[in-house]
């Protein structure tokens, strides 16, 4: 799940720089484990080589929970950035975690270095490469509109392809698992029943606000904005995919916010059908000892942030 925040309303002009609530916990699978971002830390939950639960947490910068990420569309920018940070940092964290090698502390040079080096080769295998496949038949395309429309579906049919190929590995398989347990975790919360590994088994795997859902959120949206532009020079639509990339994911992100907000909506339930279907990709049914480390994970963040679970009632049981 690629971020969290607050309950969506349609914004007025005079209401964007209100704060809006209640939160909404969201996180990611990493190695062996779950990070759920709270309102004012990241909780990491991994397994241990040994079977044991390492828990720990960080306390988000100002810029992650200040109120540049209440301003409307500006957020979007900034839970993009607060992703690949706190994505990547937790990422190495737990790696570190799962082979037991404590002693070698991440440094800011190699957290950023990895952050660097996953934008890039994104940008390149999504935008960059689906542009240059298509400019090579350019001539035996008849319009320029009709290009980029077709780039963009070649766009989406990579990001599909690298899902499967990636999906095959062990190591992929295992965090899928943990993505799963993260979604029902927290499906369970927000549902108001029991953090309990027979409760939250219930739930499932799959989430409206999920990071798979908000990347088909983005590609489709580049169709658009890319089919605007036209068919100008190729390093000119080079510059343009990398530039627009934050004006495209914070539009994403604020569609994606509106469709969990009014996901009961016939209409709206729709439009997020594809990005459901989708996350069947990214998400594996967990066993209980997956649930149970990103239970740990929900429970740490929930008490940096000083709440207590939901407790057990007749209707959450």
């Amino acid at each position: 799940m690629l971020h969290s925040g607050a309950d969506y309303k349609p914004p007025l002009f005079f209401e964007l720089m209100a704060k809006e609530k209640p939160f909404y916990y969201g996180g990611q699978a990493v190695m062996g484990g779950v990070m759920i971002r709270g309102r004012t830390s990241t909780a990491i939950a991994v397994r241990k080589p040994d079977g044991t639960i390492h828990i720990s947490s960080r306390p988000l910068s100002t810029l992650f929970k200040g109120k540049w990420r209440e301003l409307f569309f500006i957020r979007g920018i900034i839970v993009l950035i607060e992703s690949l940070v706190l994505g990547t940092g937790a990422l190495m964290y737990s790696a570190q975690i799962t082979t037991e090698d404590e002693k070698e502390k991440i440094t800011p040079g190699m957290m950023w270095g990895s952050v660097v080096l996953g934008v890039l080769l994104a940008v390149v295998l999504f935008f960059v490469l689906p542009l240059l496949a298509v400019r090579f038949f350019d001539s035996l395309i008849p319009s320029a509109f009709l290009s980029n429309i077709i780039e963009g579906l070649v766009r989406i049919v990579f990001f599909i392809l690298y899902l499967i190929i990636i999906g095959r590995m062990a190591e992929i398989k295992e965090i899928f698992a943990y993505h799963g347990a993260e979604h029902m975790s927290v499906n369970a919360y927000e549902a108001g029943a029991p953090l309990r590994t027979d409760s939250v088994r219930n739930y499932s795997t799959a989430h409206t606000r999920c990071g798979t859902s908000f990347l088909l959120v983005v590609l489709v949206i580049s169709i658009v904005v890319f089919a605007l532009l036209g068919r100008p020079a190729l390093w000119i639509s080079i510059i343009s995919r990398i530039l627009l990339i934050p004006v495209i994911a914070a539009v994403s992100y604020e569609i994606i916010r509106f469709e969990a907000a009014y996901s009961r909506n016939k209409l709206v339930h729709l439009l997020l059908i594809p990005g459901l279907w989708l996350q069947a990709m990214t998400t594996r049914k967990p066993d209980d000892s997956k649930v149970e480390v990103a239970i740990a994970s929900l429970n740490k963040a929930l008490e940096d942030d000083g709440l207590k679970p939901p407790a057990l009632s007749p209707e959450a049981a």
